[in-house]
């Protein structure tokens, strides 16, 4: 934000009137040739008024460098550390108000030398001569302005880095005062007390290489795996999920279920065949099966018991959720419905051929939004000098600054936000709470394979109700989701040859990867096995 507010005061500076110059009593005159016009302001006195004009008081900053934090070659803790970044942004905000006053006394050296009463006592060649000097000075110090927003930019990326290291120090240091007090052990807890702290290193992540087998505990969870509209009484719906295939489809009672897509018989797919009074047949030989996997039907042949594996399932809230783990399944369901005041608008499912692990990355991360969706729905966005995730220090929810966005990550799958909206494709206030309306989406990334996930996009407004009955609207709206997710499809399919290569995707994360990051150490605390799960609180 400073450099923005840096490169605006230098244009607003470069088009002051030198009117603003103090003077009693003044009147202009004008003066043309050709079609360059020059305007020469005279006070009482015929001469050019005094130039210690009332703006200058803007500049009469106090030069920081005189009180400078002393730490070179010092070793800083997290705090002193973040009062030198601080201090950086005074320095450049002095320097910066410093090469606009520069430019500002150069044009008004300009001005003096185009006074036409010049021309009584200075040849063409020389006034030629001044100009050219002039205009040589005037381009060093332009290019020292662009010098100066560089160093703000960098200044601010460093002051947002040194805010992180704080926060996470502060939760480094409650995390290990509640281990201690917890402790079982006295004397245990008295020589941690009487030992030195060492110095936590910054956790790193690494995500390279091939895609691992997927834990049994990521699978010991709620999935939704499609929209309850998709379902009919008669159809079926295939689906992957941890690498194995399964069918969905309705039994007699209405309620859906969910089979192995494998006959016993002779392994043929499933979802060939059909669904006959609330049993599914095997199009090979004409064995039908229950919601519950039992064989019920065997022509031309003795029944046998059979039976083949089905997953608990059930449907809530216009979906259909399958719990694929080995621990009993968890006694509720979590609800994803839009907030209060909302109406559905589209429901849509893609498959893609990413790991959807990256997708959850790629879905959690808004700074690549001006960079990446040029052009949908963040064309013409301004690049903000410098983007924030605001979180709980033990949460996965949060909001975006400088966009009016809530963003939450529910697990083990599933991306909500919220964004505030003016007209399609246009942000409005900087928080969601300052905006009129606004749009509600829900991803869903179900993992169906190390390289292929099966997205659940639903897409809800507060305003505008009237287009859910607009005839072909759903189309529309999966024009525009399909429009979006190429434009990041692109750079997640590299992102993943490149990790299927061994390089890491996480190798340098930034303040803007909080959310992200977040994600990513829930997933390595599920993957290995920990007891309590981070961020569960």
């Amino acid at each position: 934000m400073t450099a923005i507010a840096t490169a605006t005061a230098t244009a607003i500076s470069l088009s002051l009137p030198f009117s603003l110059c103090r003077s009693n009593k003044s009147y202009t005159r004008k003066f043309v040739k050709g079609s360059f016009g020059v305007f020469a302001l005279y006070g009482e006195e015929g001469g050019i008024p005094d130039k210690k004009s009332s703006w200058l008081t803007l500049f009469n900053v106090e030069d920081p460098r005189t009180k400078a934090p002393q730490s070179k070659g010092k070793f800083l803790d997290a705090n002193q550390a973040l009062e030198v970044a601080r201090y950086d942004l005074q320095y450049c905000d002095w320097r910066a108000r410093q090469d606009v006053l520069t430019i500002m006394l150069l044009h008004e050296k300009v001005v003096e030398v185009l006074n036409p009463l010049a021309r009584d006592y200075k040849s063409i060649g020389t006034m030629k001569k001044e100009l050219a000097e002039l205009q040589e000075e005037l381009s060093q110090a332009h290019n020292q302005v662009h010098i100066s927003e560089t160093r703000v930019s960098a200044a601010l990326d460093k002051l947002a880095y040194m805010e992180e290291l704080v926060n996470d120090r502060l939760l480094q240091e409650r995390s290990t005062v509640e281990s201690e007090c917890t402790s079982s052990s006295a004397s245990t807890s008295t020589g941690l007390l009487d030992t030195p702290k060492s110095k936590q290193p910054r956790r790193t992540l690494n995500v390279s290489g091939p895609v691992q087998d997927y834990s049994s505990r990521l699978k010991n969870f709620w999935y939704p795996v499609a929209f309850s509209a998709d379902l009919k009484d008669d159809t079926m719906l295939p689906i992957d999920c941890f690498e194995q295939s399964w069918v969905i489809f309705r039994g007699a009672d209405g309620k859906p279920g969910c089979v192995r897509n494998t006959c016993a018989h002779r392994a043929c797919p499933l979802d060939l065949g059909s669904v006959n009074e609330g049993r599914i047949q095997c199009p090979y030989h004409g064995w039908e099966y229950s919601t519950d996997g039992k064989c019920e039907k065997m022509p031309s042949t003795r029944l046998l018991n059979v039976k083949i594996k089905a997953l608990p399932c059930f449907e809530q809230e216009g979906m259909i959720w399958i719990w694929p783990g080995n621990d009993p399944p968890a006694a509720t369901l979590p609800s994803l419905l839009p907030p209060s005041g909302f109406q559905i608008h589209a429901e849509i499912v893609m498959e893609l051929p990413v790991e959807h692990g990256l997708l959850l990355d790629n879905l959690l991360d808004l700074a690549h939004a001006p960079f990446t969706h040029t052009s949908t729905f963040a064309k013409g966005w301004s690049v903000p000098s410098l983007v924030k995730f605001l979180t709980p220090a033990s949460g996965l929810q949060g909001y975006w600054d400088p966009y009016p966005i809530d963003m939450e990550f529910r697990p083990p799958c599933m991306v909500l936000s919220t964004i505030g909206i003016s007209k399609p494709g246009k942000l409005e206030g900087q928080s969601t709470k300052q905006c009129s309306t606004h749009l509600h989406q829900l991803h869903v990334c179900l993992p169906a394979s190390r390289q292929k996930t099966r997205l659940l996009y639903r897409m809800s407004l507060d305003f505008a109700p009237l287009l859910k009955h607009i005839p072909f609207m759903q189309y529309v709206w999966r024009h525009f989701a399909e429009q979006v997710l190429n434009e990041d499809l692109r750079l997640v399919l590299g992102q993943q040859d490149r990790m299927l290569n061994g390089a890491n995707i996480w190798n340098l994360p930034v303040s803007y990867d909080k959310l992200g990051v977040r994600y990513r150490i829930w997933r390595d605390a599920v993957d290995s096995g920990e007891k309590e799960l981070p961020f569960s609180k």
